[in-house]
């Protein structure tokens, strides 16, 4: 169940066709925290995440008339600040770390290694995953976020972002590398204790 119960969404939803400024604070302050973390996801810079996040809110009261109900009335403004963080970056033309896509083949497979990668982010708090994906380049970070924590398949994110399938596989590849660097030395400290 989400935030709202389907009578109360839909209260909240005719309110802020309305412009009712108590409905629109209410979705405003119930999301803020969950999609300010999202927005940071996308930015290292805090006063970008929050600009990203209002531009994301205004679109969502713009087009609030467009949601029909159809789905997770937080997953339809959540759709909406993403793609409003990946429209800041396209902005930025933050350039594609790797453009060789003669890797495609090589990074498009799971190695071993990558496999063993994964299993670190089990050994490891969450916040401190977090604050290392904070570090990585704003190519790798934007690829990781939209793959990992998105779910989006590397054609999406090829398209999101406007670069190509072998790009989007060797930026999240470089991304798992740079993040097993930065936590195994954890890992091996927390497994000495």
């Amino acid at each position: 169940m989400g935030l709202w119960h389907k009578h109360e969404e839909m209260q909240l939803v005719e309110g802020c066709i309305n412009q009712s400024c108590k409905s629109q604070e209410e979705v405003f302050s119930k999301l803020y925290g969950r999609l300010y973390s999202i927005c940071m996801r996308y930015s290292d810079d805090p006063d970008e995440a929050k600009d990203v996040l209002q531009n994301g809110f205004i679109k969502v009261f713009k087009g609030i008339e467009n949601y029909k109900g159809d789905g997770s009335f937080e997953g339809w403004i959540k759709r909406i600040v993403v793609n409003t963080a990946i429209d800041n970056y396209r902005r930025k033309k933050v350039k594609p770390v790797i453009t060789d896509s003669d890797l495609t083949d090589k990074i498009g497979q799971t190695t071993a290694e990558e496999e063993e990668s994964d299993s670190i982010y089990n050994q490891v708090p969450v916040s401190v995953i977090t604050e290392s994906v904070q570090r990585l380049s704003p190519a790798y970070r934007t690829v990781f976020n939209l793959y990992v924590m998105e779910g989006h398949n590397h054609n999406e994110i090829a398209e999101m972002l406007d670069i190509s399938v072998g790009t989007s596989k060797s930026n999240l590849s470089k991304a798992r590398l740079n993040l097993r660097k930065m936590l195994q030395p954890l890992v091996d400290r927390l497994s000495q204790e």
